[in-house]
Protein backbone atom coordinates (compact mmCIF):
# COMPACT_ATOMS: atom_id res chain seq x y z
CA UNK A 1 0.00 0.00 0.00
CA UNK A 2 1.26 3.51 -1.14
CA UNK A 3 1.98 5.78 1.96
CA UNK A 4 0.11 9.28 2.45
CA UNK A 5 1.43 11.23 4.96
CA UNK A 6 -1.03 11.84 7.73
CA UNK A 7 -2.71 15.53 7.22
CA UNK A 8 -6.35 17.29 7.57
CA UNK A 9 -6.85 20.59 6.09
CA UNK A 10 -9.08 23.10 8.38
CA UNK A 11 -11.36 25.49 6.84
CA UNK A 12 -8.57 28.25 7.37
CA UNK A 13 -6.43 26.04 5.44
CA UNK A 14 -8.60 26.24 2.66
CA UNK A 15 -9.22 29.52 2.42
CA UNK A 16 -5.60 30.81 2.68
CA UNK A 17 -5.14 28.38 -0.35
CA UNK A 18 -7.22 30.40 -2.52
CA UNK A 19 -6.11 33.68 -0.59
CA UNK A 20 -2.24 32.63 -1.33
CA UNK A 21 -3.30 31.96 -5.55
CA UNK A 22 -5.12 35.27 -5.79
CA UNK A 23 -1.98 37.40 -4.53
CA UNK A 24 0.60 35.09 -6.22
CA UNK A 25 -0.20 37.31 -9.81
CA UNK A 26 0.41 40.51 -7.80
CA UNK A 27 3.50 39.60 -6.64
CA UNK A 28 5.08 38.21 -10.01
CA UNK A 29 4.44 41.58 -11.44
CA UNK A 30 6.10 43.23 -8.64
CA UNK A 31 9.02 41.26 -9.79
CA UNK A 32 8.63 42.24 -13.50
CA UNK A 33 9.25 46.09 -12.43
CA UNK A 34 12.50 47.49 -13.13
CA UNK A 35 13.79 47.51 -9.59
CA UNK A 36 13.12 43.57 -9.32
CA UNK A 37 17.04 42.67 -9.78
CA UNK A 38 17.94 44.69 -6.71
CA UNK A 39 14.82 42.65 -4.93
CA UNK A 40 15.54 39.85 -5.75
CA UNK A 41 19.13 40.12 -4.60
CA UNK A 42 17.64 41.90 -1.52
CA UNK A 43 15.77 38.75 -1.01
CA UNK A 44 18.53 36.19 -1.52
CA UNK A 45 20.46 37.71 1.07
CA UNK A 46 17.35 37.83 3.35
CA UNK A 47 17.01 34.14 2.90
CA UNK A 48 20.35 32.82 3.53
CA UNK A 49 20.67 35.01 6.38
CA UNK A 50 17.17 33.88 8.03
CA UNK A 51 18.13 30.12 7.07
CA UNK A 52 21.41 30.40 8.87
CA UNK A 53 20.66 33.11 11.65
CA UNK A 54 17.74 30.40 13.15
CA UNK A 55 20.88 27.75 13.05
CA UNK A 56 22.95 30.26 15.05
CA UNK A 57 25.02 31.82 12.89
CA UNK A 58 25.69 35.32 14.21
CA UNK A 59 26.76 37.08 10.95
CA UNK A 60 24.44 40.65 9.85
CA UNK A 61 22.68 40.89 6.66
CA UNK A 62 25.52 43.37 5.74
CA UNK A 63 27.74 40.80 5.84
CA UNK A 64 26.02 38.12 4.63
CA UNK A 65 25.84 40.80 1.28
CA UNK A 66 29.61 41.62 1.81
CA UNK A 67 29.89 37.62 1.23
CA UNK A 68 27.98 37.53 -2.00
CA UNK A 69 29.71 40.15 -3.67
CA UNK A 70 32.91 38.89 -2.76
CA UNK A 71 34.74 41.19 0.20
CA UNK A 72 36.39 40.22 3.22
CA UNK A 73 34.43 39.25 6.25
CA UNK A 74 36.30 39.24 9.47
CA UNK A 75 34.31 36.58 11.34
CA UNK A 76 34.69 32.75 12.46
CA UNK A 77 34.93 30.96 9.71
CA UNK A 78 32.90 27.87 10.27
CA UNK A 79 29.98 31.18 9.86
CA UNK A 80 31.80 32.24 6.95
CA UNK A 81 32.07 28.95 5.02
CA UNK A 82 28.27 28.06 5.98
CA UNK A 83 27.45 31.74 4.30
CA UNK A 84 29.50 30.73 1.30
CA UNK A 85 27.94 26.90 0.86
CA UNK A 86 24.53 28.72 1.32
CA UNK A 87 25.12 31.16 -2.08
CA UNK A 88 25.82 27.87 -3.72
CA UNK A 89 23.27 25.61 -2.79
CA UNK A 90 20.71 28.51 -4.07
CA UNK A 91 22.46 29.43 -6.89
CA UNK A 92 21.53 25.64 -7.89
CA UNK A 93 18.10 26.32 -7.37
CA UNK A 94 17.12 26.28 -11.21
CA UNK A 95 18.81 23.07 -11.91
CA UNK A 96 17.14 21.22 -8.51
CA UNK A 97 14.61 19.16 -9.08
CA UNK A 98 12.29 18.91 -5.66
CA UNK A 99 10.72 15.82 -6.63
CA UNK A 100 14.21 13.89 -7.39
CA UNK A 101 16.00 12.21 -3.90
CA UNK A 102 19.03 12.24 -5.46
CA UNK A 103 18.88 16.32 -5.56
CA UNK A 104 18.45 16.24 -2.50
CA UNK A 105 21.62 14.43 -1.52
CA UNK A 106 23.39 16.76 -4.13
CA UNK A 107 22.01 20.05 -2.33
CA UNK A 108 22.79 19.15 0.77
CA UNK A 109 26.46 18.04 0.31
CA UNK A 110 26.81 21.76 -1.27
CA UNK A 111 24.94 23.46 2.10
CA UNK A 112 27.01 21.28 4.53
CA UNK A 113 30.42 21.21 2.61
CA UNK A 114 33.31 21.08 4.75
CA UNK A 115 31.11 21.25 7.89
CA UNK A 116 30.09 18.20 8.50
CA UNK A 117 31.91 14.51 7.95
CA UNK A 118 30.08 13.08 5.11
CA UNK A 119 28.00 15.73 3.29
CA UNK A 120 25.17 14.52 0.57
CA UNK A 121 24.83 11.13 2.91
CA UNK A 122 21.57 10.10 5.13
CA UNK A 123 22.95 9.77 8.36
CA UNK A 124 24.43 6.69 10.16
CA UNK A 125 23.25 7.39 14.02
CA UNK A 126 20.32 8.65 15.92
CA UNK A 127 19.81 12.33 16.46
CA UNK A 128 17.11 14.17 18.90
CA UNK A 129 16.00 17.62 18.81
CA UNK A 130 16.45 19.71 22.35
CA UNK A 131 14.80 22.53 23.11
CA UNK A 132 15.34 24.88 26.92
CA UNK A 133 14.11 21.75 28.67
CA UNK A 134 15.69 18.64 27.06
CA UNK A 135 14.72 16.37 24.53
CA UNK A 136 11.65 18.03 22.09
CA UNK A 137 11.61 15.13 19.00
CA UNK A 138 13.81 11.78 19.16
CA UNK A 139 14.01 11.14 15.18
CA UNK A 140 13.18 7.74 13.89
CA UNK A 141 16.35 5.23 13.70
CA UNK A 142 19.13 5.76 11.07
CA UNK A 143 18.31 2.44 9.24
CA UNK A 144 14.98 3.26 8.47
CA UNK A 145 15.52 6.95 6.81
CA UNK A 146 16.13 5.74 3.59
CA UNK A 147 13.20 3.96 3.34
CA UNK A 148 11.19 6.73 4.77
CA UNK A 149 12.80 9.19 2.83
CA UNK A 150 12.07 6.80 -0.39
CA UNK A 151 8.27 6.74 1.00
CA UNK A 152 8.11 10.78 1.18
CA UNK A 153 9.35 11.48 -1.85
CA UNK A 154 7.01 9.22 -3.42
CA UNK A 155 3.93 10.88 -2.17
CA UNK A 156 5.02 13.83 -3.11
CA UNK A 157 5.48 12.86 -7.10
CA UNK A 158 2.25 11.23 -6.86
CA UNK A 159 -0.13 13.33 -4.94
CA UNK A 160 -2.63 15.09 -6.47
CA UNK A 161 -2.64 17.33 -3.80
CA UNK A 162 -2.35 21.21 -4.24
CA UNK A 163 1.27 22.05 -4.26
CA UNK A 164 1.11 24.85 -1.78
CA UNK A 165 -0.11 21.66 0.91
CA UNK A 166 2.78 19.15 -0.11
CA UNK A 167 5.23 22.09 -0.16
CA UNK A 168 3.85 21.91 4.23
CA UNK A 169 3.60 18.57 4.36
CA UNK A 170 6.76 17.73 2.78
CA UNK A 171 8.57 20.44 5.06
CA UNK A 172 7.15 19.17 8.98
CA UNK A 173 7.89 15.43 7.33
CA UNK A 174 11.21 16.03 6.59
CA UNK A 175 11.92 17.51 10.13
CA UNK A 176 10.19 14.71 11.91
CA UNK A 177 12.47 11.84 9.89
CA UNK A 178 15.32 14.31 10.38
CA UNK A 179 17.22 12.30 7.76
CA UNK A 180 20.90 13.96 8.25
CA UNK A 181 23.47 14.72 10.94
CA UNK A 182 23.21 17.73 10.57
CA UNK A 183 21.64 21.01 8.13
CA UNK A 184 18.37 19.33 8.53
CA UNK A 185 16.36 22.87 9.34
CA UNK A 186 18.13 25.02 6.66
CA UNK A 187 17.39 21.71 3.76
CA UNK A 188 14.03 21.40 5.10
CA UNK A 189 13.39 25.19 4.22
CA UNK A 190 14.95 24.95 0.82
CA UNK A 191 13.10 22.06 -0.47
CA UNK A 192 9.77 24.09 0.82
CA UNK A 193 10.68 27.10 -1.60
CA UNK A 194 11.76 24.57 -4.65
CA UNK A 195 8.54 22.48 -4.29
CA UNK A 196 6.79 25.73 -4.30
CA UNK A 197 8.54 27.22 -7.43
CA UNK A 198 6.63 24.39 -9.38
CA UNK A 199 3.72 26.21 -8.48
CA UNK A 200 5.00 29.36 -9.94
CA UNK A 201 8.81 30.74 -10.03
CA UNK A 202 8.30 33.52 -7.96
CA UNK A 203 8.96 31.62 -5.18
CA UNK A 204 12.78 31.31 -6.23
CA UNK A 205 13.17 34.97 -5.03
CA UNK A 206 10.19 34.62 -2.02
CA UNK A 207 11.99 34.61 1.39
CA UNK A 208 9.97 31.83 3.19
CA UNK A 209 12.79 31.49 5.13
CA UNK A 210 12.78 34.98 6.97
CA UNK A 211 9.18 34.05 7.67
CA UNK A 212 10.42 31.24 10.00
CA UNK A 213 13.05 33.57 10.96
CA UNK A 214 10.75 36.05 12.28
CA UNK A 215 8.71 33.65 13.35
CA UNK A 216 10.59 31.06 15.28
CA UNK A 217 8.42 30.66 17.91
CA UNK A 218 5.27 30.24 16.11
CA UNK A 219 7.11 28.07 13.75
CA UNK A 220 8.29 25.52 16.85
CA UNK A 221 5.35 25.48 18.20
CA UNK A 222 3.58 24.43 15.01
CA UNK A 223 5.71 21.49 14.45
CA UNK A 224 4.93 20.66 18.36
CA UNK A 225 1.23 20.73 18.02
CA UNK A 226 1.65 18.86 14.88
CA UNK A 227 3.73 15.99 16.52
CA UNK A 228 1.43 16.07 19.27
CA UNK A 229 -1.66 14.99 16.89
CA UNK A 230 0.40 13.00 15.02
CA UNK A 231 -0.75 15.16 11.71
CA UNK A 232 0.58 17.51 10.08
CA UNK A 233 -2.71 19.84 9.84
CA UNK A 234 -1.20 22.66 12.38
CA UNK A 235 2.20 23.07 10.49
CA UNK A 236 0.41 23.58 7.51
CA UNK A 237 -1.64 26.25 8.58
CA UNK A 238 0.89 28.39 9.95
CA UNK A 239 3.39 28.08 6.97
CA UNK A 240 0.03 29.02 4.71
CA UNK A 241 -0.63 31.59 6.95
CA UNK A 242 3.61 32.77 6.62
CA UNK A 243 3.49 32.51 3.15
CA UNK A 244 0.11 34.66 2.33
CA UNK A 245 1.90 37.25 5.11
CA UNK A 246 4.97 37.27 3.29
CA UNK A 247 2.96 37.93 -0.23
CA UNK A 248 1.10 40.84 1.27
CA UNK A 249 4.26 42.47 2.46
CA UNK A 250 6.39 42.14 -0.57
CA UNK A 251 3.96 42.30 -2.95
CA UNK A 252 3.41 46.38 -3.32
CA UNK A 253 7.33 47.16 -2.11
CA UNK A 254 8.06 50.34 -3.72
CA UNK A 255 4.98 50.90 -5.45
CA UNK A 256 4.21 54.57 -5.97
CA UNK A 257 1.25 56.22 -4.51
CA UNK A 258 -1.32 57.55 -7.22
CA UNK A 259 -3.95 61.07 -7.03
CA UNK A 260 -6.22 58.80 -4.42
CA UNK A 261 -3.99 57.70 -2.54
CA UNK A 262 -3.92 54.07 -3.38
CA UNK A 263 -0.50 52.23 -4.90
CA UNK A 264 -2.73 49.18 -6.95
CA UNK A 265 -2.18 50.47 -10.28
CA UNK A 266 1.29 52.22 -10.17
CA UNK A 267 3.25 48.99 -10.59
CA UNK A 268 2.02 48.04 -13.03
CA UNK A 269 1.48 51.79 -15.15
CA UNK A 270 5.59 52.04 -13.95
CA UNK A 271 6.18 48.58 -15.50
CA UNK A 272 4.19 49.32 -18.91
CA UNK A 273 5.76 52.58 -19.22
CA UNK A 274 9.58 51.60 -19.32
CA UNK A 275 8.89 47.58 -20.85
CA UNK A 276 6.15 47.76 -23.11
CA UNK A 277 4.87 51.59 -24.11
CA UNK A 278 7.87 52.79 -25.90
CA UNK A 279 7.49 49.89 -28.18
CA UNK A 280 4.42 49.03 -28.88
CA UNK A 281 3.27 53.50 -29.37
CA UNK A 282 6.16 53.43 -32.26
CA UNK A 283 4.98 50.24 -33.50
CA UNK A 284 1.59 50.43 -33.40
CA UNK A 285 0.84 54.19 -33.22
CA UNK A 286 -1.41 53.78 -30.41
CA UNK A 287 -2.37 55.21 -26.99
CA UNK A 288 -2.96 53.13 -24.29
CA UNK A 289 -5.46 54.25 -21.50
CA UNK A 290 -4.62 52.91 -17.61
CA UNK A 291 -6.41 49.98 -18.32
CA UNK A 292 -5.59 48.10 -21.46
CA UNK A 293 -1.69 49.16 -19.85
CA UNK A 294 -2.84 46.67 -16.89
CA UNK A 295 -4.34 44.71 -19.52
CA UNK A 296 -1.58 43.83 -20.77
CA UNK A 297 0.94 43.20 -17.84
CA UNK A 298 -1.91 40.87 -16.59
CA UNK A 299 -1.55 38.94 -20.00
CA UNK A 300 2.14 39.17 -19.98
CA UNK A 301 2.43 37.67 -16.70
CA UNK A 302 -0.83 35.07 -16.90
CA UNK A 303 -1.02 34.45 -20.62
CA UNK A 304 -3.81 31.27 -20.06
CA UNK A 305 -6.27 33.62 -18.26
CA UNK A 306 -9.86 33.83 -19.56
CA UNK A 307 -12.05 37.16 -20.41
CA UNK A 308 -13.93 36.38 -17.63
CA UNK A 309 -10.79 35.75 -15.08
CA UNK A 310 -9.68 39.04 -16.44
CA UNK A 311 -12.83 40.53 -15.43
CA UNK A 312 -12.52 38.95 -12.09
CA UNK A 313 -8.51 40.66 -11.33
CA UNK A 314 -9.13 43.58 -12.66
CA UNK A 315 -12.24 44.87 -11.15
CA UNK A 316 -13.82 45.49 -14.35
CA UNK A 317 -17.02 44.05 -15.92
CA UNK A 318 -17.26 41.18 -18.64
CA UNK A 319 -18.19 43.76 -21.16
CA UNK A 320 -15.71 46.15 -20.96
CA UNK A 321 -12.80 43.94 -20.98
CA UNK A 322 -14.10 42.37 -24.31
CA UNK A 323 -14.15 45.93 -25.28
CA UNK A 324 -10.04 46.24 -24.55
CA UNK A 325 -9.60 42.97 -25.51
CA UNK A 326 -11.01 43.63 -29.25
CA UNK A 327 -9.33 46.97 -29.72
CA UNK A 328 -6.01 45.86 -28.76
CA UNK A 329 -6.70 42.66 -30.96
CA UNK A 330 -7.59 44.42 -34.18
CA UNK A 331 -4.39 46.75 -33.23
CA UNK A 332 -2.18 43.60 -33.50
CA UNK A 333 -1.16 44.13 -30.25
CA UNK A 334 -2.41 41.01 -28.89
CA UNK A 335 -3.31 37.73 -30.53
CA UNK A 336 -5.36 34.53 -29.10
CA UNK A 337 -3.78 30.44 -29.69
CA UNK A 338 -6.04 27.74 -28.91
CA UNK A 339 -9.46 27.73 -27.83
CA UNK A 340 -11.04 30.20 -25.01
CA UNK A 341 -10.68 27.51 -22.42
CA UNK A 342 -7.45 26.10 -22.97
CA UNK A 343 -5.32 28.66 -24.74
CA UNK A 344 -3.56 31.42 -24.04
CA UNK A 345 -2.65 34.99 -24.95
CA UNK A 346 0.56 36.59 -27.38
CA UNK A 347 1.21 40.07 -26.70
CA UNK A 348 2.60 40.39 -30.16
CA UNK A 349 6.69 42.13 -29.41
Amino acid sequence: MEYTPPFTLTSKAVNLIAEISAKIERYAIRMEQPDALKLRKANRIKTIHSSLAIEGNTLSEDEVADILDGKNVVAPIKQIQEVRNAIRTYELYPSLNPFDIKDLLKAHGVMMESLVDKPGRFRHSGVGVFGEHGLVHLAPPAERVPYLMEELFGWLSRSEDHLLVRSCVFHYEFEFIHPFTDGNGRMGRLWQSLILGRLHPLFEHLPIENMVYTNQQAYYDAITQSTAQAQSGPFIEFMLGEIFNTLSKYQDTNAEPLPDGTTEKAPLDREFGIKFGEEFGIKFGIKFGINEKRLLLLLHANPSLTAQEISARMDLTLRGVEKQIKRLKDAGVISRQGSRKTGSWMINK
